[in-house]
């Protein structure tokens, strides 16, 4: 096999150089790779630990419904006034094909706005109604409660 030059005898070359491509498509997959877990945030919180949690991992399916230390309410990483919560998960629950709401609320958020949040989702009809926890680890554990 000899290499050809270009030259008088054939004419221009005319094969496709795919290495700029190859470098332009590597970038695009750092970037993403980079991004994606940054754009599945959404709140920043501090979950409260608890012994019985069990692993659940979040997809773009579920309905979250985020409470701050400060009671304000996130309704999937929008924030939302307390008197809009019902309407806009309401909104948010009719494109989905399975009615199931999740709550993330801080360490630090009041009882009662976590209840408050919960009536209105229950006057929505929502009856799956989940708290997401952080599990706690085993060697923490002590004695008492």
């Amino acid at each position: 096999m000899a290499m050809q030059v270009g030259g008088s005898q054939s004419g221009p070359k005319a094969d496709i150089n795919v290495t700029p491509l190859v470098d332009v498509m590597l970038v695009l997959l750092i970037i993403m790779m980079i991004v994606a877990p940054l754009l599945q945030q959404g709140v920043a919180l501090k979950l409260p630990s608890a012994m019985n949690s069990s692993e659940k991992p979040e997809t773009q399916e579920d309905t979250v419904v985020a409470i701050t230390a400060d009671g304000r309410f996130h309704v999937n990483g929008i924030a939302v006034p307390e008197g809009d919560l019902r309407r806009r998960v309401e909104e948010a629950l009719e494109q989905k094909k399975q009615r199931i709401l999740i709550i993330r609320a801080d360490e630090d958020s009041a009882y009662g706005d976590v209840m408050k949040a919960m009536d209105e989702l229950r006057a929505t009809g929502l009856e799956d109604i989940g708290l997401i926890t952080e599990p706690r680890s085993q060697s923490g554990a002590g004695g008492g409660q």
